[in-house]
């Protein structure tokens, strides 16, 4: 589903990203079918493995919205996953500070973010 979130186009969407190509597939499907800017994901689509980093899971999927110049918006409460892992809190922290990838607990606060 395309929602308008802050003036900009987001496809929402609760798939489950299991590797590269599911990401990139998604990509295609928010770009080419729905002209969208960015991808809202709920948290919950990419498996526990995605929050723990040394997996690098998280790494690759990230470049892969990078590379496409496609926004990817983490949305839902990964507050448990922060509160175990110093890392991740880094690196959402981090994240939240650019303009790629973001982590959010619910779509009203990507608007705002969007808004900006």
């Amino acid at each position: 589903m395309v929602e308008e979130l802050g003036g900009v186009r987001v496809f929402v969407s609760d798939t489950r990203v299991a590797d590269d190509s599911d990401a990139v597939q998604l990509i295609t499907q928010a770009h080419y079918e729905h002209d969208a800017a960015w991808v809202a994901l709920a948290a919950d689509s990419l498996g526990d493995e995605f929050f723990e980093l040394r997996t690098g899971w998280a790494g690759a999927i990230a470049q892969k919205f990078v590379n496409y110049r496609m926004g990817l918006a983490v949305v839902g409460d990964i507050s448990d996953k922060l509160a175990a892992s110093k890392p991740l809190r880094d690196w959402v922290r981090e994240s939240n500070l650019g303009r790629s990838v973001w982590f959010v607990d619910e779509l009203s606060v990507l608007a705002e973010r969007l808004r900006g």
